[in-house]
């Protein structure tokens, strides 16, 4: 499992990668792995807020459905409009070409976010 050491993680297996008071978020690939292979993606709608741990989105696989959780609070200011023609991009690739959205952050519990030792020992990586 690739965990990069520049993001953050979430215990529900999102990642995060805060630059300024915008974080971009998607999932990982231990999630990605776990759900098989994706075949459709519902992305938040640009301008909408989201409450930290409320669902953002839901990632349809071969094997289940799954909401993607808000690893922080804001307003989404960028969807990746890549995913609803190729939702695969998070299997391939979930850490460049398969981030999910943009959030200009208003609530972010730092507390709460791993760093990628913290993570890798969650998922035993």
């Amino acid at each position: 499992m690739t965990v990069p050491s520049q993001l953050r993680y979430s215990k529900d297996h999102e990642w995060v990668q805060i630059d300024g008071s915008r974080a971009r978020v998607g999932i990982t690939d231990y999630a990605q792995d776990a759900l098989g292979d994706i075949v459709f993606i519902q992305l938040p709608d640009v301008g909408s807020v989201i409450t930290l741990h409320d669902g953002l989105g839901e990632i349809e696989s071969t094997k289940s459905v799954n909401d993607v959780y808000a690893p922080v609070a804001g307003t989404v200011v960028a969807v990746n409009e890549a995913l609803i023609a190729t939702p695969e991009l998070l299997n391939t690739d979930p850490y460049v070409s398969g981030w999910i959205c943009d959030i200009e952050v208003s609530e972010i519990n730092e507390a709460e976010l791993m760093s990628a030792e913290q993570y890798s020992a969650l998922i035993g990586a």
